[in-house]
């Protein structure tokens, strides 16, 4: 036998040998190309772990939960949350990076509001969801 037909053999084998895999409870995988297909690529989904990372902080949180009622400056921002305004600006420039809070300016006057209804929604699912 030919070496590249020693080596299809072996691949064709242990191709098998994947779909057989038995799990501990004793069953067989079913076809899990269906599943494969829906997962989405890396890049995207490193983007959405980043995202989910913006809203790890407290502070940020806070600032969201003060947008979702009105658009505020970084001065109302502060003394609604009782903290300086370079930390809130801070917070703002990575909200913003992140698309969650979009910036208005009017002159020398920035206001801050939510950037869009998704971040709106994924604000309340989270609080309806630690609410169950």
């Amino acid at each position: 036998m030919a070496k590249k037909d020693k080596e299809k053999a072996k691949s064709g084998k242990k191709e098998k040998e994947k779909k057989e895999v038995l799990c501990p409870g004793d069953h067989a995988h079913g076809d899990l190309n269906a599943v494969k297909a829906e997962i989405p690529p890396l890049d995207t989904l490193f983007q959405l772990a980043e995202l989910f990372k913006v809203f790890g902080d407290t502070t940020r949180i806070r600032i969201m939960c003060v947008l979702f009622q009105k658009e505020l400056c970084v001065c109302e921002i502060a003394e609604l949350l009782e903290m300086g305004q370079s930390a809130i600006s801070h917070q703002l420039r990575l909200l913003r990076n992140a698309h969650l809070v979009k910036v208005k300016r009017d002159g020398k006057q920035s206001y801050y509001s939510l950037d869009d209804a998704h971040v709106r929604e994924i604000y309340l699912m989270g609080l309806e969801h630690i609410s169950e």
